[in-house]
């Protein structure tokens, strides 16, 4: 580890904190406010989106109504873009006369895309057309990240409304939040976002493929297309799914240090915001700043010890007797070893995915960071509104803990936390180990599964872990050792990613209705406060101990032991 490469995390992290209030409180304008910045210019697109839509401003939603106009409108996103990679070989923008994509594959890949997963069983540029990266894929970045921020807002809105005082018992309303979040926030940013890539060299066009000659007479393949729209919502969305196979390692996608930085953030940005949103909805700002700090915390212990186990030397290199500047192997020379730890513990600390260097190449300790980031249920920052909604069932589970040790009824901003509550927040935990650790279990006892691995022993185990933890989790990003792109993977892959999505929705919008009806009580001497350190160690605390004990006996066998085997010499 250098001073350099600390400074590198330091200001990432400065510019982020920085960000967070100025975000926030536009993002609190744009959903709570009572008017919506350019009201002249935007109002009467989003009156025109919402007559499409059937959708009333004025008339808000109960929880379960607020539920089914999300999955049904995420079923038939499912439909869309599974058509057109089935039938892009007949539909225009397709320069390069792409085939369809197979039944498994379109599945999986418009499970992926409307689940905010965008996991790529696929590589881009030799599978995808620019017509269903655009309109497809494109396209599905741009709602998925919306519907979760829809979901973030309707369960902050059933822990700050106050029916007393406001006299209602409704969440909002999907349509309205849908499109607020698509035409004020992610459009207009994204539009910025794209021409400051495009001005660094990332590829805007709809040109053929390219074909070189080489230094040493050789042909190569230069990939085109629209690159740059696609890049802006990938980061900023937290989507991840790269235009090319190599993602934000590839040259086009990325190609310097200040867009490395500047996708770093847009990773982290709007979540961390919504964490300033969420005070502000609160009436107290000290409580969205103690769910950024317990964030913080976490985030900062993830790139610690990635960051020290990348600037060991790699042992599977130590045999070769080189000289070695730590770990470089499957990293960019251009980004380093700093650069590429840092986007490895954002990336899967939000549920982004995107990748700047191969996870799969990682020491042992190394991998298990970006592992065990998906596995604490990417609450460290977490993925656009997936982060937010994810922490507050874990503050729900903190209270409760709380109010057992003081011996009185947990409440939380006033409002009492009670058994229906508790078992909602419960069946969310259960969900995603479940999900991981029982299909994990399938696939490493079936041939199908066991056969796309490229490695044996723990890295093998890390490989399968790691699959299901990112479909699970909603990231994307993936060990690449393993070969997913079989029936098998594409379908059990595509059936975790709506589950770990959808199935842990629901509870979180049943908590959220569940609470918004309940009556405010004031503050007593025994009411333990939630704005303030004490309460942040706690939340940090429960948050590890819930991840990390539902884990650790199989990350045991996979990275864990990986790290030991590796200090004696013994690689996989």
């Amino acid at each position: 580890m250098t001073l350099i490469g600390w400074l590198q995390i330091l200001l990432f992290f400065g510019l982020v904190l920085a960000l967070t209030k100025p975000l926030g409180g536009y993002l609190f304008r744009v959903f709570e406010g009572e008017h919506q910045p350019l009201p002249r210019v935007l109002g009467p697109v989003e009156r025109l989106l919402l007559r499409l839509c059937g959708a009333d401003a004025k008339r808000e939603q109960s929880w379960s109504q607020y539920t089914l106009a999300l999955l049904a409108f995420s079923l038939f996103s499912v439909f869309i873009v599974y058509l057109l990679q089935r039938l892009q070989h007949v539909l225009p923008l397709n320069p390069q006369g792409l085939a369809a994509v197979g039944p498994e594959q379109a599945f999986n890949t418009a499970v992926s895309f409307t689940t905010n997963t965008n996991w790529q069983s696929y590589a881009g540029e030799s599978t995808m057309s620019y017509l269903t990266q655009m309109a497809g894929l494109t396209w599905q970045n741009f709602v998925s990240s919306a519907a979760g921020i829809c979901v973030a807002l309707a369960l902050a809105r059933g822990f700050t409304r106050r029916p007393g005082l406001e006299g209602q018992k409704t969440l909002g309303n999907f349509w309205v939040d849908l499109v607020r979040g698509l035409l004020y926030v992610l459009l207009p940013l994204c539009v910025l976002y794209a021409l400051f890539l495009v001005s660094q060299g990332v590829l805007q066009n709809f040109a053929p493929y390219r074909e070189l000659t080489t230094l040493e007479g050789a042909k190569q393949t230069l990939a085109m297309g629209p690159v740059a729209s696609q890049e802006a919502i990938k980061m900023l969305g937290t989507n991840g799914g790269g235009f090319f196979n190599a993602n934000s390692a590839h040259p086009f996608e990325n190609p310097t240090p200040l867009t490395n930085l500047v996708q770093l953030l847009s990773i982290f940005a709007i979540p961390a915001a919504l964490t300033y949103t969420y005070g502000k909805m609160a009436r107290d700002t000290k409580q969205g700043w103690a769910l950024f700090a317990a964030m913080s915390v976490l985030f900062f212990a993830g790139v610690a010890v990635a960051y020290a186990a990348e600037s060991a030397d790699n042992a599977a290199v130590a045999s070769a007797q080189v000289a070695q500047v730590g770990n470089m192997e499957g990293k960019e020379v251009r980004f380093g070893l700093s650069a590429s730890t840092l986007f490895a513990t954002v990336t899967t600390d939000a549920s982004c995915g995107a990748v700047n260097s191969m996870h799969d190449s990682f020491t042992a300790l190394g991998g298990l960071v970006p592992l065990l980031n998906i596995q604490l249920g990417e609450v460290i920052f977490g993925g656009v509104g997936a982060g937010l909604y994810g922490i507050l069932v874990m503050v729900v589970l903190s209270v409760f803990i709380a109010g057992l040790m003081v011996g009185r009824t947990p409440e939380y901003l006033g409002k009492k936390i009670e058994a229906k509550e508790m078992k909602l927040s419960v069946l969310y935990i259960l969900i995603f180990p479940l999900l991981i650790l029982g299909l994990g279990a399938v696939a490493a006892v079936l041939p199908q599964g066991i056969s796309s691995l490229n490695n044996a022993g723990p890295h093998g185990l890390s490989e399968l872990l790691y699959a299901y933890s990112s479909g699970a989790g909603n990231n994307g990003s993936a060990f690449a050792g393993l070969n997913a792109n079989t029936p098998f993977w594409n379908i059990s892959l595509g059936l975790v990613m709506l589950a770990g999505r959808f199935l842990m929705i629901i509870p979180v919008l049943a908590i959220a209705g569940s609470m918004v009806g309940k009556k405010v009580v004031p503050a007593g001497p025994g009411t333990f406060p939630t704005n303030g350190a004490l309460f942040t160690g706690l939340l940090v605390s429960v948050i590890v101990i819930v991840g990390a004990l539902t884990f650790f006996p199989a990350l045991s066998l996979g990275p864990i032991v990986e790290h030991f085997l590796a200090g004696a010499g013994k690689v996989f």
